[in-house]
């Protein structure tokens, strides 16, 4: 049951990553069909949210979670940061190209005569609202779903699709304003799909910067008690073999919110070292299965020295000093 929630999870956050980037492809073609830097720019923010998002997926793909785990002690749970800055540099560069094209359309002197001679076209503003409505429908399916299931990775997603919101807002505002302009004959509303191609340049910078800023440095890991580790500490105590839970560390990482748990248990000191190893696997099968927030689990087994008054008998037997003053 534990599995199949898990797989419909991740289900539900690649069908935003998907929706995403075929919400970038469609927003581009019509942008450079009809000319509307605000649209080409929407198209660049959607693919920026759909490449962050996958990078935050890739610990979660077995072909990058040996790599996820050479990264456990930075604590920062990321897969390779050479990949994180190559995509926010094309990222913050993809911005960049887009604020100086629109500054040097608004510079030209045709811009006026061109559209006010030209009969308005209406693909950019029903791109931008059709775009908008599956955007949101797709975002509150994941919200619903997660916070139902009590993922509180609905939470980055809600941050994301606050920054998404406002792009699609004010592309929507500015095609809809040219396309009047254009209409009406207002030469001064033209204007406004470069004014709103700057804007959401700027947000595509802002993303392409945090990116980097959290590939770099990491994000920053607060070792304090977390809600679920009562939950946690049961899990673990009720493994077979498992003595005494020595250590417990919680970390928590990402914009998902993933959680990484770091355990030191102790185990019967007769017990092998293959059944030592059964019994770590054990733990972090039951960790990261039972809790989806759980993105991996490390396990030290050591064995347990009870010590006065729990020596055991034999250690009293093999004791040849004698045990009452002479």
């Amino acid at each position: 049951m534990n599995n199949e929630r898990w797989h419909q999870t991740e289900t539900v956050l690649w069908t935003g990553i998907v929706t995403d980037f075929a919400l970038a492809i469609c927003k581009g073609f019509a942008g450079y069909i009809s000319g509307s830097k605000a649209l080409l720019g929407d198209a660049l923010h959607s693919a920026a949210t759909a490449i962050t998002q996958l990078l935050n997926q890739l610990p979660a793909i077995p072909l990058f979670k040996q790599g996820a785990a050479r990264d456990k002690r930075t604590g920062t749970g990321r897969t390779e940061p050479v990949i994180s800055i190559l995509f926010a540099v094309l990222l913050i560069m993809g911005g960049l190209q887009i604020i100086v094209s629109a500054i040097q359309l608004m510079a030209s002197s045709g811009i006026e005569t061109a559209d006010l001679n030209e009969k308005a076209d209406l693909s950019p503003m029903f791109t931008a609202l059709i775009a908008l409505a599956v955007n949101e429908a797709v975002f509150q399916y994941q919200y619903w779903y997660l916070k139902r299931n009590k993922d509180h990775r609905y939470l980055s997603l809600v941050s994301d699709h606050r920054f998404t919101l406002y792009s699609s807002l004010t592309v929507l505002l500015g095609v809809s304003l040219s396309m009047a302009g254009s209409y009406f004959g207002l030469s001064a509303l033209l204007y406004m799909d470069s004014i709103a191609a700057i804007l959401v340049a700027c947000l595509v910078i802002r993303k392409g910067y945090k990116l980097i800023v959290q590939s770099v440095y990491g994000t920053l890991i607060e070792e304090k008690r977390h809600e679920h580790e009562p939950e946690f500490m049961d899990t673990i105590q009720r493994v077979h073999g498992v003595i005494t839970v020595e250590e417990l560390k919680v970390q928590e990482f990402g914009q998902m919110h993933q959680v990484h748990i770091g355990v030191k248990v102790t185990v019967n000191p007769r017990t092998t070292v293959l059944e030592a190893q059964e019994i770590a696997e054990r733990i972090r099968k039951l960790l990261t299965h039972r809790f989806l927030l759980v993105s991996d689990a490390s396990i030290t087994v050591v064995p347990y020295e009870p010590g006065y008054p729990y020596k055991s008998n034999v250690e009293l037997m093999d004791n040849d000093l004698p045990t009452l003053r002479q």
